[in-house]
């Protein structure tokens, strides 16, 4: 082990830190001349929004209107439905899982491209609270349960976005690692947890990435709602020198005095809300601060500058441009980044000479590519994983014949409606909506596709204000004998007609406490058996009566949104089961393609089991006996339970990976890319010693404290945090640590590490190096990630890989100083492919003074 000593700051002499990446600069003598040009009136009005998605325009500043829409895995734009489709990027999960920060950043320019494509200005995202549990019902969209890797790619997500002129939204400013009861809940974290681990992604994208806007959440953290929690101005403004907005979660903010002394700068969405007449009143009354409110609207005009929402004042950069097969590229290429091969007995990659690969499990048809709640979009297309394998085999010489099958139902509610089982009365696919009068006058009509339907803005101003009833008319065709499941889905009163009979006639509401978003994602529904022989069809005419109950928040009408539900014909599990048992069997190789759904992964609510949903570890396990070829694709958002892991050929997770899902599965099974993931999330082993969402009298306690994930030395892990296999092999050889640098700037470091490729093909490896400080005086994990570089290397190639070591890596918060400090003494490094697989250590000394 290397002793190197490396020369510490004084006592008495603060640790520098990063200064704040300048953002481009405007002219600020500009924007306060606009600001001057202002009543109090027209100052408030700029201080909550338009509506959902829009600020208003004030013509005596020179703002235009300015949009803003939700990310991450895509770019919505204001109209939520397949008319308005979007590319459809990998989750968040699944771009961390690359530990590539050029990637990311690209996605970063993509996503710019799209949201000026769409007419939006401000992007909200990326999404960087920490993986605490796997139970969150909103993992999927957030990075890894590391706060340095989570910093790293979300510093690259926000520099690719704000490169193309857009701005980026850093969320949800903290504590919001759980969804139950995340409107009220309590967060209670210590000082130095809440610095070390939940705030440090925030603070590198401020102070590295200059985000221009930060999204205040829900919750209270230590007693306080974060649309007014000090640490808003004390942490964010005053420490990090944030010259952005920040803007409330939609219908986060809950006062107008408290919260308009504070640091929240926007009220979303309005034009409602607790602001309004009621702050210029506060203003006159002295409660609040007339300087408070011209800094909220002057954080407003930057924004607006930035994004080329004044006039006069172009945007500070132009988003590139893609083609179609651009974005196609790029997509199918970052899915398969980010896929991590966690076990492989030599099944992978398939063989060329293949002959029959069967194609199994409740997630090879319809895949999953990206999670539920606000980052849901629309793509143009989806790739599932068997048209995308199918196609793939068919284009080998020779070509091979691919069977297929569910095995099991792992969903409980009846599916929105596929086109393939709908006809309009013009006889194209898909189905008529019909808006229609209290007279039962029909006053327009649209020819839709799917079956969930979003109307958040109105139903269109040629209707405005007349429509009394929704209807949504279709033939439903039996593409195979057997009986359907027909029905709707939504708030409030719903009627469903057969043939002109009616079936059903009810009224739909959520359970009491149930979120908001179980009302857009998993809302109540009502569904109607319906024997057909195949090849015949009937009319089906769903009835929704617009105002007999909706979704509501703060006392707003979000608007009406329902789904048309069809579910065809499916035999028992025991009889799927049995079958795809058949199919692998005769198969020269199972895959089997399991996963989660919006039942169970959604905004809006938690999780409360692990397990796969329905009997799909049954599947897995009765094929892996027919066919020890059997490889198994988890097409999950977070971690599931695989009790069967141990039993397989191979292990494949694909998270939400876009649209592309099907095209780069097939490029990675048959070894066209290598699996180019590493966990970004500790897989556990069972649901042992797993953190709580749920509160308990209001409070969440964070009383694991620092030990998060790998930190913790009694968490068990199937897999660890940082695993993945490619389709090589790798020796560590060498870890050297060159002093000068660290000395010269206490900024960062580099420790050198030399890696070769013993396999037979070239191949891309992620090197990882980890700090722990053995005989510590403060509490410490048992390790935390430092630093991580990536290499590629041919078979035989040794490489040197240099990985920056941030100074913050060795600091700690003093809780005493409510500062950054280093405890002198030994650290130990070392390197390795995960944090449980470090062949390699040395030992770096700090010492006090220069």
């Amino acid at each position: 082990m290397t002793d190197l000593s490396i020369a510490a700051p004084a006592a008495d002499a603060p640790v520098p830190t990063p200064a704040p990446t300048a953002a481009p600069a405007v002219d600020e003598a500009d924007l306060s001349a606009r600001l001057g040009a202002l009543s109090l009136e027209q100052k408030v009005r700029l201080l909550t929004g338009a509506d959902f998605w829009a600020l208003h325009p004030e013509p005596a500043a020179g703002l235009r209107r300015l949009v803003v829409s939700d990310g991450p895995a895509g770019v919505r734009g204001e109209t939520w439905d397949e008319r308005d489709t979007s590319a459809n990027v990998p989750s968040p999960t699944a771009l961390a899982a690359t530990w590539d920060v050029d990637r990311v950043e690209r996605i970063g320019r993509l996503l710019a491209f799209e949201a000026r494509r769409k007419g939006v200005d401000v992007l909200l995202a990326p999404t960087v609270n920490l993986h605490r549990t796997p139970y969150g019902g909103r993992h999927f969209e957030n990075l890894s349960e590391d706060p340095y890797l989570t910093a790293r790619i979300g510093v690259a997500y926000v520099q690719g976005v704000q490169a193309g002129g857009v701005g980026a939204t850093v969320k949800h400013f903290v504590a919001n690692d759980s969804e139950t009861d995340r409107m009220s809940l309590n967060a209670l974290v210590d000082e130095r947890t809440l610095h070390e681990l939940y705030l440090a992604p925030f603070e590198a994208i401020v102070r590295e990435a200059g985000v221009w806007a930060v999204m205040a959440a829900y919750n209270q953290v230590n007693g306080t709602t974060m649309t007014e929690n000090p640490l808003l101005r004390d942490v964010l403004h005053d420490a990090w020198g944030f010259d952005g907005v920040t803007m409330s979660d939609w219908f986060a903010t809950r006062s107008t005095v408290a919260a308009g002394n504070g640091g929240l700068d926007l009220a979303m969405p309005g034009p409602a809300g607790p602001w309004g007449q009621a702050l210029v009143d506060a203003v006159l009354a002295g409660d609040v601060d007339l300087a408070r409110i011209d800094d909220h609207v002057l954080r407003i005009l930057r924004l607006a500058a930035r994004v080329g929402a004044l006039e006069g004042i172009a945007a500070v950069a132009q988003a590139p441009t893609y083609s179609d097969a651009q974005i196609a590229a790029e997509l199918r290429s970052a899915a398969a980044a980010g896929f991590v091969l966690v076990r492989n007995q030599g099944v992978l990659p398939i063989p060329a000479d293949v002959t029959r690969v069967a194609v199994l499990g409740p997630n090879a048809e319809v895949g999953r590519t990206l999670g539920g709640g606000s980052a849901t979009v629309y793509p143009p297309y989806a790739v599932s994983p068997l048209d995308g394998i199918r196609a793939a085999l068919a284009a080998l010489p020779g070509g091979a014949e691919v069977t297929s099958a569910p095995g099991v139902r792992a969903h409980a509610r009846t599916s929105p409606a596929r086109d393939v089982f709908t006809a309009r009365p013009d006889g194209s696919a898909g189905v008529e909506i019909r808006f229609v009068d209290a007279a039962g006058v029909v006053l327009a009509t649209q020819p839709r596709t799917g079956g969930t339907f979003n109307w958040l803005a109105g139903f269109g101003t040629e209707v405005s204000g007349q429509v009394a009833t929704i209807q949504i008319a279709a033939t439903v065709r039996a593409v195979e004998a057997g009986t359907y499941e027909i029905g709707g889905s939504g708030l409030g009163r719903y009627r469903l007609t057969v043939d002109g009979e009616q079936v059903f006639d009810v009224q739909l509401a959520l359970p009491p406490g149930a979120d908001i978003v179980e009302g857009m994602m998993t809302p109540p529904q009502s569904v109607h058996p319906v024997t057909l022989a195949a090849g015949e069809s009937v009319d089906v005419v769903l009835t929704h009566d617009v105002g007999s109950g909706g979704l509501q928040e703060a006392g707003v009408d979000l608007g009406t949104m329902l789904q048309f539900n069809i579910e065809p014909p499916h035999a028992s599990d025991d009889d799927a089961i049995a079958h795809a048992v058949e199919l692998a069997r005769a198969a020269d190789v199972a895959v089997v393609v399991v996963g989660t759904n919006e039942e169970v992964e959604s905004e809006g609510y938690d999780r409360d089991s692990l397990a796969l949903p329905g009997r799909q570890d049954e599947l897995v396990r009765r094929v892996a006996a027919a066919n020890p070829s059997t490889v198994v694709v988890v097409n999950a958002g977070a971690p599931v339970l695989m009790p069967w892991a141990d039993e397989v050929g191979a292990v494949l997770l694909v998270w939400f990976p876009g649209q592309e899902l099907g095209n780069a599965l097939a490029d990675v099974l048959l070894g066209a890319v290598e699996p180019g993931g590493r966990l970004p999330t500790t897989w556990p082993v069972s649901e042992d010693r797993l953190p709580s969402t749920t509160p308990i009298d209001g409070r969440v306690v964070y009383g694991e404290g620092l030990l998060v994930g790998y930190r913790d030395p009694n968490r068990d892990a199937l897999y660890a945090f940082g695993h993945g296999l490619g389709y090589t092999t790798w020796e560590y050889t060498a870890l050297e640590v060159p002093v000068a640098p660290m000395l010269e700037n206490l900024r960062a470091g580099v420790a050198e590490v030399r890696v070769r490729n013993t396999g037979t093909r070239r191949g891309r490896e992620v090197v990882q190096v980890y700090l722990s400080r053995p005989g510590s005086d403060l509490e410490r994990p048992v390790r935390w990630l430092a630093g991580f570089a990536a290499v590629e290397a041919d078979p035989g190639e040794v490489v040197t890989v240099q990985v920056s070591l941030p100074v913050r890596g060795f600091e700690h918060w003093d809780v005493d100083t409510h500062g950054w400090d280093i405890e002198h003494g030994a650290f130990q490094l070392e390197a390795g492919s995960s944090s449980a697989d470090l062949p390699l250590a040395c030992e770096l000394v700090w010492t006090e003074g220069l």
